[in-house]
C-alpha cells in the first residue's frame, strides 16, 4: 500500500500546475502589481484579485510562504495544546486556503472546514486547488465580507492569517472579536514586520479581553516585554523558491525565508513554553547565545557552554522560535 502524500508536497505539485498556459512575463508582472497593492499604505474594502490569472500567478507565488509559516506557528501552538486536536476549522479571509492546508499538515484526518473570504475568483481556485487533497475535498468556500459584518458559526479553530492588514482599525477588532466569540482557540498570523507585530499584538490583547489564555509565542499572558518602537517579536519560515520566485525577484538560492509574527490563543488553559527563542542563536567557539522571551514577562539572554553536557548539544541545534528548553533536556543553567 502506498503511503499518504504529505500535504505540502501535494499542495507544491498543485500549485505548479497553476501557470500552464500563462506566459512566465504576464505571471511575473501580475505578481509585481499584485504586491505593490497589498504593500500599499491604505487598507482595502474590494477584492484586490479580480479574476483566475490574478489568482493563479499570486498564489503560485504567496501560497507557499503563507503555508510555511502558518504550519510553522501551528507547530508552536501544538505543542502547547498536545492533547487536543481540532474537530473543526474556519479559516476567515482564507483565499485560496492556505491556513487551511497548514491545519491539514498539523492535524491529519478530515474535519469540517470553511473558509470564508470577499474574493470569489480566490475561492474557486482554493475549492480547485483543495480537490487534489481528499482530506480538504468536503471543505466549504464561501463568500464573505471581512469586517464588522463577519459571522463565525461555532467552531474548535480560527485562523485568520495575513488578513488583519487589509482592514480598517475598527474592522481588525471586529474580525478578532468575531473569532473570539465562535472559537476554542484562534490563531493570527501577519507578516513579520513592525506593523504587523503591532496588528498581533492589538489582536493578542482582545483575545486576552475576551479570556484567552495565549499558548504561543509567548510563554505567559500578562504584557508583552518588548519596548514598542524599539524592537517587534517575529519568527521566520523557510520556503522553497520557484522559478516564479526566481522570476520576480531575481536572485540564485533556491530559498527565502518568511518572516511572520503570530499569536495563539485558546479558552481552555494550555501548557506554553518554558521560554521562546525570539532571535536567531548565536553560536560562538564553545557557546551558544539564547534571546529568550520569559515567563516572568522579561527578556534574557543565556550563554549554554560545553560544560551544561546534552544541553549545550541542545542549544547549537535550536533554532529561532523554538521552546527552550527542550523537554527531554536538563534543567537551564543558572543565570
Amino acid at each position: 500500500m502506498n503511503a499518504p502524500v504529505p500535504p505540502a508536497d501535494t499542495l507544491r505539485s498543485s500549485l505548479a500546475g497553476l501557470l500552464d498556459g500563462l506566459p512566465p512575463k504576464a505571471a511575473a508582472q501580475a505578481v509585481e502589481r499584485l504586491i505593490a497593492n497589498y504593500r500599499g499604505a491604505t487598507p482595502t474594502h474590494a477584492p484586490i484579485l479580480r479574476d483566475r490569472s490574478d489568482v493563479a500567478a499570486y498564489a503560485a507565488y504567496r501560497m507557499p510562504a503563507t503555508f510555511e509559516a502558518v504550519c510553522a506557528a501551528l507547530e508552536a501552538f501544538a505543542d502547547a495544546v498536545p492533547d487536543w486536536a481540532p474537530g473543526s476549522h474556519v479559516d476567515v479571509g482564507g483565499g485560496t486556503g492556505a491556513a487551511t492546508w497548514a491545519v491539514n499538515a498539523t492535524w491529519e484526518g478530515t474535519r469540517p472546514v470553511t473558509v470564508l473570504d470577499w474574493a470569489e475568483p480566490a475561492l474557486a481556485l482554493g475549492r480547485e486547488i483543495a480537490a487534489a487533497n481528499p482530506e480538504l475535498a468536503g471543505a466549504a468556500w464561501q463568500r464573505s465580507r471581512i469586517g464588522a459584518a463577519l459571522t463565525i458559526e461555532s467552531t474548535d479553530l480560527v485562523t485568520v492569517s495575513y488578513v488583519l492588514g487589509e482592514l480598517t482599525e475598527a474592522d481588525r477588532a471586529s474580525v478578532v472579536d468575531a473569532a473570539a466569540s465562535a472559537a476554542r482557540a484562534v490563531v493570527i498570523i501577519e507578516p513579520g514586520t513592525p506593523d504587523g507585530y503591532t496588528r498581533v499584538l492589538a489582536a493578542r490583547e482582545r483575545l486576552i479581553g475576551a479570556g484567552f489564555h495565549v499558548a504561543a509565542p509567548c510563554p505567559h499572558s500578562a504584557a508583552c516585554p518588548i519596548v514598542p518602537g524599539q524592537d517587534w517579536c517575529h519568527f521566520s519560515a523557510r520556503v522553497a523558491r520557484s522559478s516564479l520566485h526566481r522570476q520576480v525577484k531575481g536572485g540564485s538560492l533556491p530559498y527565502e525565508d518568511e518572516k511572520f509574527s503570530y499569536v495563539a490563543a485558546t479558552r481552555f488553559p494550555p501548557a506554553p513554553a518554558p521560554a521562546r527563542i525570539v532571535r536567531k542563536p548565536q553560536i560562538r567557539k564553545g557557546q551558544v547565545l539564547l534571546d529568550l522571551c520569559e515567563p516572568d514577562e522579561a527578556l534574557r539572554r543565556e550563554t549554554v557552554t560545553k560544560r551544561h553536557g546534552p544541553l549545550y548539544k541542545a542549544a547549537r541545534d535550536a533554532e529561532w522560535g523554538d521552546a527552550w528548553p527542550p523537554p527531554e533536556d536538563t534543567p537551564r543553567p543558572a543565570p
